[in-house]
């Protein structure tokens, strides 16, 4: 079964780290997707940009509105993800929890709807 593994951090807390400890943590990032990897479970991930860079898009009464930013405030923001497939939800729990951002930050599991085609 596959699951989405969504990586959520503060970014001013991840600001705050000095330039060695941004380094250890990309070499722990780095470290974990290679073991990953190498369990045959990883289907996919990547790191987003900072959140500034987002734009948030709706559609009101048949208008396009786009917004710069996120659409809510909150104190952890969407960061990167994994796609893992697994047997179980235990499986994708277990490697979420050696997801570096663990520590400080919230890491979703989110089964995926895997539709059959026509």
């Amino acid at each position: 079964m596959k699951y989405l593994l969504l990586i959520y951090t503060s970014e001013a807390e991840d600001a705050k780290r000095s330039p060695e400890q941004q380094e250890a943590n990309m070499g722990e990032y780095f470290g974990y997707t290679q073991a990953l990897q190498e369990s045959g479970s990883m289907v996919g991930g990547e790191a987003l940009q900072p959140i500034a860079t987002a734009t948030s898009v709706r559609v009101r009464d048949g208008q396009t509105i786009t917004s710069d930013g996120p659409f809510a405030e909150t104190k952890e923001q969407l960061g990167g993800y994994y796609m893992v497939d697994v047997d179980n939800l235990d499986e994708a729990i277990k490697w979420a929890a050696k997801i570096p951002g663990a520590r400080d930050g919230t890491i979703e599991v989110r089964p995926i709807w895997e539709f059959e085609g026509p």
